[in-house]
């Protein structure tokens, strides 16, 4: 699997290589800017990409929009962008266009090596992947929305969903059953007005797009 990685810090790039290739991934190539990203992207075609959100010259936003550019330019292209802080502005804008294939993780989680590992591949396969702090942020600023309809068990359950998990995980892990797990989406659905057709990553990408918007 061919990864292009943007990341200015060259020990946590190096880092990255080093972990990559150890998993068996094959790292294309290592950008320090976003230009250099881009120009990456369309020479290797990676089937995956790791974006810092913050890159040269002026280390504010130039790696999310240098990812939305690339997803622009080759629709569906995943890409993983890393953070250094929640930053709820730039989740939202990585989850606007609609399409999968996407994750925002805080840098911490890469020390974490197996939950960064599966984070990379399900987004490498089309996946919708964010951070629980990320999450965590998002259902705190809609206190007073209709989120706050949705009870103690559902606000589990929306958060799990939004990290990218599938109902056996959900209820494996709030150890409950998996029709326990479709009641609570369906009840999800209807208090956040969101179409109970959405499956897989869309569901997730539907109620991510909702918080980041209201």
């Amino acid at each position: 699997m061919r990864v292009v990685i943007a990341e200015d810090n060259v020990l946590l790039s190096n880092g990255l290589e080093l972990l990559l290739t150890a998993k068996g991934f094959h790292v294309a190539a290592i950008t320090q800017d976003a230009p250099g990203f881009i120009a990456a992207v369309t020479e290797h075609r990676p089937d995956v990409t790791i974006v810092d959100v913050r890159l040269p010259p002026t280390f504010r936003d130039e790696g999310i929009h240098a990812a939305i550019h690339a997803r622009r330019q080759h629709p569906g292209l995943p890409v993983l962008v890393l953070s250094q802080y929640v930053e709820q502005q730039y989740a939202g804008e990585l989850v606007s266009d609609g399409r999968g294939g996407v994750g925002y993780l805080l840098k911490d989680r890469v020390s974490r090596v197996s939950e960064f590992i599966d984070a990379l591949r399900r987004v490498a396969a089309g996946g919708t992947v964010m951070d629980p702090e990320v999450i965590g942020q998002l259902l705190t600023r809609h206190a007073r929305d209709p989120i706050a309809a949705l009870t103690p068990r559902e606000r589990e359950v929306l958060a799990l969903m939004a990290e990218g998990k599938d109902n056996a995980t959900v209820a494996a892990r709030l150890v409950i059953t998996e029709n326990a797990v479709h009641k609570h989406i369906g009840n999800i659905f209807a208090k956040l007005g969101l179409s109970p057709a959405d499956s897989g990553h869309r569901r997730v990408l539907a109620v991510l797009t909702y918080l980041s918007r209201h």
